[in-house]
């Protein structure tokens, strides 16, 4: 069985999950390279869209992905990474999910998870 890297011009979506809790943490995408990189080392790493490059979570703020455990779907087409978050936060405006807001009478509401970081004082551009 091999992953199906073909349906989405060379990219698959990764469901990240915490490990131990079961919440979502964040929803990414791994080409083949990406794939091979983050089995090679334990830790997660992606595909950045919008940078067109490899991005290892948390090269820049520290909060990496140590993986558990690696699952595939039944169309060969989207992963689950169950991962130990380290350092708390998975998104990058400083939530440890990146699933902070919700649905709610025709609008998304903030749900109250608190910020693990400022995201000002980690990401300096």
């Amino acid at each position: 069985m091999k992953i199906d890297f073909d349906k989405l011009g060379g990219l698959v979506p990764v469901v990240t999950q915490d490990a131990e809790s079961g919440k979502v943490l964040m929803l990414a995408y791994v080409n083949k390279e990406a794939f091979e990189e983050t089995v090679k080392t334990g830790k997660a790493v992606y595909w950045s869209r919008s940078r067109e490059k490899l991005w290892k979570k948390g090269e820049e703020s520290g909060n990496c992905q140590e993986i558990k455990e690696i699952l595939i779907d039944c169309d060969n087409d989207t992963l689950l990474y169950r991962v130990v978050q380290r350092g708390g936060a998975a998104c990058h405006e400083g939530y440890e999910s990146c699933f902070f807001r919700t649905w709610r009478d025709g609008e998304w509401e903030y749900n109250g998870e608190e910020k693990k970081f400022d995201p000002g004082n980690v990401y300096k551009k």
